[in-house]
This record gives C-alpha cells, structure tokens and sequence, in this order.
C-alpha cells in the first residue's frame, strides 16, 4: 500500500473530526466531511474514472474504512461506494453525486436495518422477482420507519411497492456478491474500531495510577490488554487475506468467499473480547455518555450480526472444511483449494 496514500487518508479524519451532535448519536451524515472526502476522490473511490470515480481497488478501500472506524465518522462510505455503487455497476446504472445506501428487499418490499436510509439522498434497491433486480430510487419515494442500532446509528425500516418498481436485471450471483462485500467492509470496519480500542487502553492504563502505580503495571490488565491486541491482530490478518483474494482471484471464487466467511467470524468473536475486556480496564468511565469507548464497543457488537450473523459464516466455514475432508484442509486455509 502506497504510504502517501495512507498518510493522507488519516490526515484528512484528524483534521475533519465528528461535531459534538455526531459524537453523541445524531442520525445525520456528517456532510463536512463527506465533501472533503468528495474532493480528494474517496467517495467514489471504487468507480472507474472514466465515469469520475478514483479507480482504485478493494486494498485502498481496506484502508479507508478500517481509518473512518477508527475515528467513528458519521459517513456511509461502505454503503456508498462498495455496495450502492456495486449494484448500480452491475445494473449498468449511473452512479452521479446522490449520497445512497443500499438494500435487498422481502417479498413484500420490505427491508430492516437499513444502514442510513434516512439520511443519504437515495437507496439502490436489489429484489428478486422472476430473477434480481437493480433500481434507484430517491428518499423521498419509500415509506421509512426510523431505527438505530447498538451504536445508535442509523437502521431504518423501510417499505416500498415492489410492483411499482421498474428494475434491471442483473446476474442472481449479485445477491450472493453483495452480502460478500457488505460482510468483508463490516469486517474492516471493526478492524479498524478495535485498533482504536487498543489505543484507547493503553492510553488509560499508562495515565491512570492504583495503589500508587500505573494501571499497566497489574498483570491482570496485562493479560486483559495482551488479549485485545491478540484479538486485533488476528482479526486485522483475516480481513486483509480476505481483501488480498478477493482482489487476485475475483468475488465469484470460492476461495474468496472462505476467506471472507473467515474474516467475518473471525472479527465478530474478536469483537465480542475486545468489547469485553476494554471495559473491564476502563470501569464506568467507558460506559459514560463522555467517554469515547463506547463509541468504538457498541459499534463493533452492533456490526457482528450485519450481512449475515456470526452463525451465518461459521457454518459456511465448515460446510468448506467437510467438503475439503481432512486430508485437504490445509490447502484450504492456504487458498490452494
């Protein structure tokens, strides 16, 4: 990854941090920093340039997201670029300047915990009747019911009348590549809040003095700070194995989705410990509403069951594994198989 690329990234959410309103909760967008990111081309990262976009490629994506978790900004980038923009290239449909988000509807044209569907511009619907299909359509057109989750970030319910809706088809294999790319964004996403957790108790435990010494200095906080870091760094591995994959051999490889099924339950186990242990070093000062932990912790819990739950993956895991039987398991976990 080109270090410059890297800097500048981090440099642009240091110097363009969440207002007071987005810190505590607000369901807006933060649309500041949504127009520097605009104007140094990291909205519409993925897209090709011939159609205005960056051109770049799920690594430097891998960067943007894990880097936006990190300072929890308030801006849609997964739901705008990899997954709205995805579809919207699939059904070979204009991407334009609209804020959207994206979502696969019910049979009846219903959809829940929609990421910001009451804050962007438009929603790029997938639905499947008589094969998938791909339509775009602004806030203003759906029934929205609003919602939040965990973290208190935007999941709306919305409705729409799917008899109505004149959509494109595209490929049935859009679904399964859909959920794939919301599961490994997710992924990066925690990677990226967990670090920042790391950070946040190694600030704590070094400042903070018990019985005349720094909280570092115990070895059960040792052991608890030891574990987050563990946690992290193998979660931090799978993700960008999975983004690596991904990359060289294309989403529609089986190799790719193992890696992503591993990298999905790998970092929702790591965040249930992370989670866990931060506020047990921190105490009740990381559940207050002034402390930024909880920023970072409910965002994680809350981004383990989106795009398929922890259970979802795990048994795609061992589906590959029984599949594979014991003589070819390796191979598999090396991605030679």
């Amino acid at each position: 990854m080109d270090p410059d690329l890297v800097e500048m990234i981090a440099a642009v959410f240091a110097h363009n941090p969440d207002g007071p309103n987005e810190a505590l909760g607000s369901r807006s967008i933060n649309r500041r920093l949504w127009s520097v990111l605009g104007d140094v081309g990291m909205t519409r990262l993925t897209e090709a340039e011939e159609s205005g976009g960056s051109g770049a490629t799920w690594r430097e994506s891998a960067v943007l997201l894990s880097t936006a978790a990190a300072h929890a900004a308030r801006v849609p980038l997964a739901e705008h670029d990899l997954l709205a923009g995805y579809l919207l290239d699939s059904a070979g449909l204009k991407r334009g300047e609209a804020i959207r988000t994206a979502c696969v509807l019910d049979a009846d044209g219903t959809a829940s915990a929609v990421p910001w569907a009451g804050a962007v511009d438009g929603i790029v619907l997938l639905w499947n009747r008589n094969g998938w299909r791909v339509t775009d359509v602004p806030v203003s057109g759906i029934s929205l019911d609003p919602g939040a989750n965990l973290a208190a970030e935007p999941r709306d319910r919305i409705s729409v009348d799917v008899d109505a809706l004149d959509g494109t088809p595209v490929p049935d294999s859009v679904f399964e590549i859909f959920r794939l790319r919301g599961a490994l964004a997710r992924s990066l996403q925690t990677c990226g809040a967990m670090e920042r957790v790391l950070d946040i108790c190694v600030e704590h435990t070094g400042a903070r003095v018990q019985f005349g010494r720094p909280l570092a200095k115990f070895q059960a906080v040792q052991h608890m700070g030891a574990a987050i870091a563990a946690e992290s760094s193998l979660a931090r591995a799978a993700a960008e194995n999975a983004v690596n994959v991904a990359v060289e051999y294309g989403w529609d490889d089986g190799r790719t989705v193992f890696a992503v099924a591993a990298a999905k339950a790998t970092t929702a186990q790591a965040a249930t410990v992370v989670a866990r242990n931060a506020h047990q070093i921190l105490g009740a000062i990381g559940f207050t509403m002034e402390h930024e932990l909880h920023r970072y912790t409910n965002r994680i819990l809350s981004w383990r069951s989106e795009f398929g739950s922890v259970r979802h993956w795990e048994d795609i895991l061992t589906d590959f594994a029984v599949t594979a039987g014991s003589g070819a398991v390796w191979e598999l976990i090396e991605g030679r198989s």
